[in-house]
This record gives structure tokens, C-alpha cells and sequence, in this order.
């Protein structure tokens, strides 16, 4: 009769060690960042792009927490370019859309928040999004900014990354 108790005592031990090991692996995720070389390759790209098209621009690549990876402005940007494109990676990063997307719904009033939000949602920048995981965004400061982001993610991450979160 005592061996049950002991036994019970036992399993139940087991039990809840095996549901804290559970709940510890749910407790954490693996995280995908835009690696510096992965950055520096789609500043080049997006460069290469604006050549191609005959337009100047600056950009901005952000990680998923939104740090700085890399910036540049080709020879001619104004000198707010890189300041632009940086504000223009942050909206798109905070929204997970298009920066375009979000200045339709600023101007439809949809969605006012981000013009009280410190956000600039003007168009320009796009979140990359690798297996449905926002892992950073692109900003790049001209009219056809999105399309040098793209063509610039589709470039480094050939097909594995999307440009929304949706």
C-alpha cells in the first residue's frame, strides 16, 4: 500500500515537469533578422535599380526591432534623403504594410493614427516578410520608392520574402 502513494506522488512529479518543459518551449521563438550582408546587398540592389530607372534615392534598412542596419544615398540626394527614407523603414515596420497602403488610409481617414504617431506615411517603403515573420523593412526616399524596394527585396531574398505581412 505504500508503494501507490510513493507512485502517485512520482507521476504527478513527472507530469508537471514535463508540462514546465512544455510551456518553456512555447515560451520562446526563433527570430529571423536581415543580416548586414543581406542589408548591404539590397542597398546595392535598390542602387542598381534607381541607376537602371535614372532616378537618385537614399535608403534605409531596418531590422525586425527596428535598429538601423545600413543607409545609403547615392551622389546627388538631397540632404534629408537618408532622414526620410529612415522615417519612411519605421512606418513601414510599425504597420507591417506598404507605406502607401497606410497613406491611403490617413487620407481616407480610415486611420488617422499614424499622423499622431510620430509616423510618416508617406509612400516609399515596404516590411520584408520571410515565412510570415516581419523581419525588417526598406524605406527609400523618392516617388517610386516602393518599386526600388522591391526590386531590391526580390533581388536578395530571390522569391522567399513578401512585402506584406497580410
Amino acid at each position: 500500500m505504500r508503494i501507490r502513494p510513493c507512485l502517485l506522488s512520482l507521476a504527478v512529479l513527472v507530469t508537471v515537469s514535463v508540462a514546465a518543459d512544455a510551456s518553456a518551449m512555447q515560451a520562446t521563438r526563433d527570430i529571423k533578422v536581415i543580416s548586414s550582408a543581406g542589408a548591404r546587398a539590397m542597398a546595392d540592389a535598390c542602387t542598381a535599380w534607381a541607376e537602371q530607372n535614372k532616378v537618385i534615392v537614399a535608403m534605409a534598412i531596418l531590422d525586425w526591432g527596428g535598429n538601423l542596419i545600413e543607409s545609403h544615398a547615392m551622389e546627388g540626394a538631397p540632404a534629408n534623403a537618408i532622414d526620410t527614407a529612415l522615417l519612411k523603414a519605421k512606418s513601414a515596420l510599425r504597420w507591417r504594410r506598404a507605406t502607401s497602403e497606410t497613406n491611403k488610409m490617413v487620407r481616407s481617414g480610415e486611420n488617422l493614427a499614424p499622423t499622431f504617431m510620430n509616423d510618416f506615411p508617406q509612400p516609399g517603403a515596404l516590411p520584408v516578410v520571410v515565412n510570415g515573420q516581419v523581419v525588417g523593412a526598406m524605406g527609400v526616399s523618392s516617388g517610386d520608392g516602393e518599386k526600388c524596394a522591391q526590386a531590391a527585396i526580390d533581388k536578395v531574398f530571390k522569391g522567399q520574402a513578401a512585402s506584406s505581412a497580410r
